[in-house]
């Protein structure tokens, strides 16, 4: 059912993964409004990053937890650089690998691997429930990291097991590009020229929100949301949603939190009203 959203304003805030999501709403008729959060660097120093790949492939590592998809690419780029891709994905298949949501799992495959276990929730605290029922006791771990993110609670609910958890960050954020991009999207849903704005992780809530602050036009920012329906890909987007006093407007049927359903959740709720900016012409 192609054009189902044809002349509807969606606001994407673009992360890992938003290329993709913008072309299947682009496939449904949307007019895709992207904006970028941040931009992905490789981390300034590749020393550690070399140094834990080295490590991985000498002491093949017992398991392995991936908490992105973008962190597995990144660490394939200094792979394939330094020469040792057959030995690191060889060295891989061996440990055990659990993946943080579906985005890790989708990586792997990439390189012809495949998670033994996926966190049902895509968090941290989903990572450590998931490990808390295992024995980790005497394995080498390897922690797969991202930036900006504290991760002393699971680095130590891990140790606590009994671990040597071995900790690699192969990227990192330079948010402050993208504050203007922000900036923008905010006044768009202010004067009404959003139809929905979609949502597909807790981050680009807490980024709205850090932006709004900064700039002081978070008032704005509230009174464009409380405009613009809010569609949510599922509960840890929600929950984030609420915690800032914000609500879920769209949301995927039958729990199934991914992209394809949560547009056409959209579809199904803006069909009840014009386009906006058709309204206005």
């Amino acid at each position: 059912m192609a054009d189902r959203l044809n002349g509807y304003r969606i606001l994407i805030l673009e992360t890992r993964e938003e290329a993709q999501f913008s072309r299947l709403l682009t496939e449904q008729g949307a007019d895709v409004l992207q904006c970028p959060m941040f931009t992905i660097h490789d981390a300034p120093d590749p020393a550690p990053i070399e140094a834990w790949i080295r490590r991985a492939v000498e002491r093949p590592l017992d398991d392995l937890v991936l908490m992105t998809g973008e962190g597995l690419r990144r660490l394939m780029k200094v792979v394939r650089r330094i020469g040792l891709e057959a030995e690191f994905v060889g060295s891989l298949a061996r440990a055990r690998k659990f993946a943080r949501g579906p985005k890790p799992g989708r990586a792997l495959r990439e390189i012809g691997l495949e998670p033994q276990l996926t966190t049902e929730k895509p968090t941290s605290e989903g990572v450590a429930e998931m490990l808390s029922k295992l024995d980790l006791k005497g394995h080498r771990l390897g922690l797969q990291l991202y930036p900006d993110k504290d991760h002393a609670t699971l680095i130590g609910a891990i140790t606590a097991q009994g671990a040597d958890v071995d900790t690699v960050l192969p990227y990192v954020y330079d948010a402050e590009a993208a504050d203007a991009n922000i900036v923008t999207a905010i006044e768009e849903m202010a004067q009404g020229r959003i139809d929905a704005v979609a949502l597909t992780s807790s981050g680009q809530v807490r980024r709205l929100i850090d932006v709004a602050k900064a700039h002081g036009c978070e008032p704005q920012l509230r009174d464009g949301l409380q405009r613009t329906p809010i569609a949510s890909v599922g509960p840890v987007v929600s929950d984030e949603l609420q915690a800032y006093g914000l609500r879920t407007d769209i949301y995927p049927a039958n729990d199934a939190f991914f992209m394809k359903p949560l547009i056409s959740a959209m579809a199904a709720a803006l069909a009840k009203n014009p386009p906006r900016m058709a309204a206005k012409s």
